[in-house]
């Protein structure tokens, strides 16, 4: 075979070409194995890529530089019913709601060719002629050869947004009244922006006793009819709120003069007697009045919510307007129940003692003393304005017992001197009532060695009220340990001369009105109240005399007893001592 190679041997260049042309068909043999390699892959991947596209919910739209719909997924049948015919080639602007399509498409036109994507919330077409609320991925791939487009992954959010609504509603809505909450109020009033329109807070009282008596459900029976009747009585446009446990408000478009008369009418409705199982309720009504222009809605609140605390203290069923004396009222209140517990143990009470002098030889006969508190933080505060606050926090009877206690404590060191004099203590009705009273009473009086018929109680007319019965017989109680009562600011009216009989006091106090000059007309009616005093073995003792002329006219009207700045002003224990030292001689 080499000799018939070697004999044979073909041209180099027929060599050469044989070579090549093996070569390239080894290469056409690997290309080919290439191509079907990555054709299968290929394959592979758009199948799995569509697998993916068309069993998801999301419909993706690709758009073409127009924003033309060039293809959808399968979704867009599946879930929107919409058909490929029916969309293709239709503008993103005929899919959206037109009320959504402005906004949405400006949106588009101003984000594309950035980098980010872009989320746009829109109701889209259904191809049953409805609207879907969907939430869209914008991402703008018309740079990338393969896509070309852009595209959009657009969600159906509509259950989740029906969700979200339910739960702001169930978020802005009392559940027991259906009514709006404090939290949909305070919305609702910073949408107003402060404009015309007026808030009133209605509070309603006497809840407590109902839970009590016939339990929570009945309490909830009631409120729900109180919100029932708020709704009957305010206007289409009013909104009505449950803003706390007992708390309502109604905020109106109405002026501040029909925003009262509205506050009348519910007060008239809320006051009817409410039918619970077993008894019927009748509450009791508070309401405050703010007006809305150039206030915020926490000002308003706050501001409807101090006029509401005066209707409180006013005495409730009523209502009360607020201004900004009105706010410098009860931002001192606040601070006077802020300051007031523990006054006592920090040492910040204090007694001043007024002289009472007879009136024909003016002489000392007795003093009383008047109840000061000197707060380090609000100054000295009268009584007037420091008792009711006490009876608000329940602090009276400690306040009571403190200046009984101080009181007999001073008149016993008087006593030492040899003076007989008495000493005034003004009680409330609800002390008086306290069932310790008496005990304590005694127990003082023994304590400091005081006798008896030296202490004067005294009881406001004005105050006793419905509790006449039992205060007559603490009045009693106390005459039977020897101590003498009083009945201060006697009114001398026709229903109090009927009732001077029953009451068992030994002084009757009177304001200077009644003692007036000769040619008042009132002037018979002290000589009556003089008379019948004196007929039932009582003194009369005229207080806040200021003048000569008042001290003179009280005398000529037969009156014993005088007090007022005009015959000795209020002073500390030891300028009271010091005066009395020009009296040598004044006793009982």
């Amino acid at each position: 075979m080499l000799h018939a190679y070697l004999v044979h041997r073909p041209p180099p260049a027929v060599v050469a070409v044989l070579g090549a042309a093996t070569l390239l068909a080894a290469a056409l043999l690997l290309f080919a194995a290439a191509n079907r390699h990555w054709a299968g892959r290929l394959a592979a991947r758009e199948a799995h890529f569509r697998a993916l596209v068309s069993g998801g919910r999301d419909l993706i739209l690709l758009l073409d530089e127009e924003l033309r719909v060039r293809w959808l997924s399968a979704a867009g049948s599946r879930w929107f019913g919409l058909c490929d015919d029916e969309v293709r080639g239709r503008r993103l602007a005929e899919l959206l709601h037109p009320a959504d399509a402005p906004a949405a498409l400006g949106r588009l036109a101003a984000t594309l060719g950035h980098q980010e994507p872009l989320l746009l919330v829109a109701r889209m077409a259904t191809g049953d002629g409805g609207w879907r609320e969907t939430e869209s991925t914008v991402s703008d791939q018309r740079g990338v050869p393969e896509v070309d487009a852009v595209v959009l992954h657009v969600r159906d959010i509509g259950e989740r947004r029906r969700l979200e609504r339910e739960l702001h509603r169930l978020a802005a809505i009392d559940q027991l009244t259906g009514l709006a909450n404090r939290r949909e109020l305070l919305r609702a009033l910073g949408g107003r922006g402060g404009g015309r329109g007026a808030l009133l807070l209605v509070e309603l009282h006497g809840l407590g006793a109902v839970v009590e008596g016939a339990g929570p459900s009945a309490a909830d029976a009631v409120l729900v009819a109180a919100a029932r009747r708020l709704r009957d009585v305010v206007g289409p446009h009013d909104m009505v709120a449950r803003v706390a446990g007992e708390e309502f408000a109604v905020v109106t478009d109405a002026g501040p003069v029909p925003a009262y008369a509205l506050g009348g009418r519910l007060l008239a409705a809320l006051g009817e007697p409410c039918p619970t199982p077993g008894w019927m309720v009748r509450l009791r009504v508070s309401i405050g009045l703010a007006e809305l222009a150039g206030a915020g809605p926490e000002d308003a609140l706050r501001q409807a919510d101090l006029a509401r605390r005066r209707a409180v203290q006013l005495g409730r069923n009523r209502i009360e307007w607020y201004d900004a004396y009105l706010e410098e009222q009860l931002v001192r209140r606040l601070d006077l129940e802020r300051e007031l517990p523990g006054a006592t143990a920090r040492g910040e009470l204090d007694l001043v003692y007024q002289p009472v002098l007879g009136l024909v030889d003016r002489q000392p006969v007795g003093t009383e003393a008047l109840l000061r508190w000197r707060s380090p933080v609000l100054g000295t505060v009268l009584p007037a304005e420091l008792l009711p606050v006490a009876e608000d926090l329940d602090l009276v009877g400690e306040l009571g017992r403190w200046v009984l206690d101080r009181a007999c404590r001073q008149l016993a060191s008087w006593s030492a001197g040899g003076r007989e004099l008495w000493m005034a203590v003004n009680v409330t009705p609800r002390e008086l009532l306290a069932p310790d009273f008496l005990p304590g009473v005694a127990a003082t009086l023994a304590g400091h060695g005081v006798p008896a018929h030296r202490l004067v109680v005294e009881v406001g007319e004005p105050r006793i009220g419905r509790e006449l019965p039992t205060v007559v017989a603490r009045l009693a109680g106390l005459r039977s340990l020897g101590v003498r009562t009083a009945l201060d600011d006697f009114h001398a009216e026709h229903a109090s001369l009927a009732q001077l009989r029953r009451l068992p006091i030994d002084l009757l106090k009177l304001r200077p009105r009644l003692v007036g000059p000769a040619d008042d007309p009132q002037r018979p009616l002290i000589e009556v109240v003089v008379s019948l005093g004196e007929r039932l073995g009582l003194s009369v003792v005229v207080a806040e005399l200021e003048s000569e002329a008042d001290v003179d006219r009280a005398q000529r009207a037969g009156c014993r007893y005088g007090q007022g700045f005009a015959l000795a002003r209020p002073a500390t224990a030891e300028r009271v001592e010091a005066y009395f030292e020009e009296f040598p001689s004044a006793s009982r």
